[in-house]
């Protein structure tokens, strides 16, 4: 294959999807940034991507405090997205619902429930805690025999349109100048410690200034053509559909004690899953169509008993269609990794978001971008999230993981 090179990107991002697009609307809107942005993505369909499967939803109900500021920004930014990412006159519509997430413990939960709260509170989150009578009184149609205590997000948490945020932002960063190139990186030209140009499949050569791994399910493999070990795996997550022949009123986004989630979707709809216990959780291939089969004994067998427990309406439900996506897990600790990658001093790692990746895009989007104009974060300290807790192995554990 004959190879060609084209005019060189000040940064080129690689990924094109919710985080990709972020970041590139977020530098080129940065005043200190002037320089050009190329996105390489591999699908531009975004049929296979986290950011059009997932389950598309906010909350601050996190056990540290960067994620619980991460999400207080980022519900600020999607409530104001028809303003901050309107194109010609033409705002976004995402469908954003505040109908909160409600977490349910027992006994054994109730103290971590709480220590948790406190910290939600502190940092500003409308978060109320409620014993089981509180629970009951808002929620009627749940199952409170066994809980000890409920938290739930008054305001601030919620559910809305992935795929339309993804388009939102993609749509803001080219009319802002980003250049998006269908294509895979075959491989990552290094000189020392940086990044000098990224080789496509096609030959196509793209000399750059900084290189941002925005890859999602394919973030380790290019780390690892970058020269960077990153502790990431891209798992399989299934999301099922079903309806109820009993009205549930006022339903927010619920985390049963076993995992299980469920919330609304749609007039009467609603959408659901959980992570499958470590020692049989699938692993998620791009390539490979057998990542997309569905284990429907997993609703059968786990899910809806769990669920049916909670919401004893859930007895009677009609199933309908499921679909499989890929789940970027940091296997550290849950928490992504943000910044640069080690010693790669223009390498920058957005990778490993564990399920969190749609809600955290605004926060992370923009402080990729202030450190690579300024070469530091100015508004949200993401630091937290830096690479050298994995060489250091100093997990920053997250307690909320869904």
């Amino acid at each position: 294959m004959t190879s060609s090179s084209v005019a060189a990107a000040d940064v080129v991002i690689v990924g094109g999807a919710v985080m990709g697009s972020s970041t590139a609307y977020h530098l080129l809107a940065d005043p200190n940034f002037k320089g050009r942005v190329v996105v390489v993505e591999k699908n531009p369909t975004y049929e296979l991507s986290a950011s059009a499967l997932s389950a598309a939803s906010i909350r601050q109900q996190y056990s540290s405090a960067v994620n619980i500021r991460i999400s207080l920004y980022g519900i600020q930014f999607l409530r104001s997205i028809g303003e901050r990412l309107a194109v010609d006159g033409e705002r976004p519509e995402i469908g954003l619902r505040e109908g909160g997430y409600l977490y349910c413990a027992t006994e054994a939960g109730a103290a971590i429930l709480a220590e948790n709260h406190a910290l939600q509170t502190a940092e500003g989150a409308d978060i109320l805690y409620m014993d089981p009578s509180s629970l009951k009184a808002r929620f009627p149609w749940l199952n409170v025999e066994d809980l000890k205590a409920g938290t739930w997000g008054h305001s601030g948490e919620g559910w809305f349109d992935g795929w339309g945020l993804l388009q939102a932002f993609r749509r803001k960063a080219r009319s802002l100048g980003a250049e998006y190139v269908q294509g895979e990186v075959a491989s990552v030209e290094r000189e020392g410690n940086r990044v000098v140009a990224v080789h496509l499949r096609d030959g196509t050569r793209i000399p750059c200034g900084a290189l941002v791994n925005c890859a999602g399910s394919g973030g380790s493999a290019l780390a690892k053509a970058a020269g960077v070990s990153i502790p990431v795996q891209a798992k399989r997550r299934y999301v099922f559909t079903f309806t109820c022949r009993d009205r549930i009123e006022n339903c927010p986004l619920l985390i049963d004690t076993s995992g299980a989630y469920v919330r609304p979707e749609g007039e009467g709809g609603f959408i659901c899953g959980a992570s499958p216990e470590a020692d049989v959780d699938p692993d998620w291939y791009d390539d490979d169509p057998a990542s997309q089969d569905i284990d429907f004994s997993f609703f059968e067998e786990f899910i809806w008993p769990a669920l049916a427990h909670r919401v004893p309406a859930f007895e009677a439900i009609k199933p309908g269609r499921a679909w499989a996506g890929p789940y970027d897990m940091s296997l550290l600790d849950h928490n992504a990794f943000v910044g640069r990658a080690g010693e790669v001093e223009n390498f920058y790692l957005c990778n490993g978001f564990s399920g969190h990746g749609l809600q955290q895009a605004p926060a992370i989007g923009r402080g990729l971008a202030e450190l690579i104009a300024d070469g530091r974060y100015r508004t949200l300290d993401l630091s937290e999230l830096n690479f050298e807790r994995a060489i250091e192995n100093r997990p920053l554990f997250e307690r909320n993981v869904i």
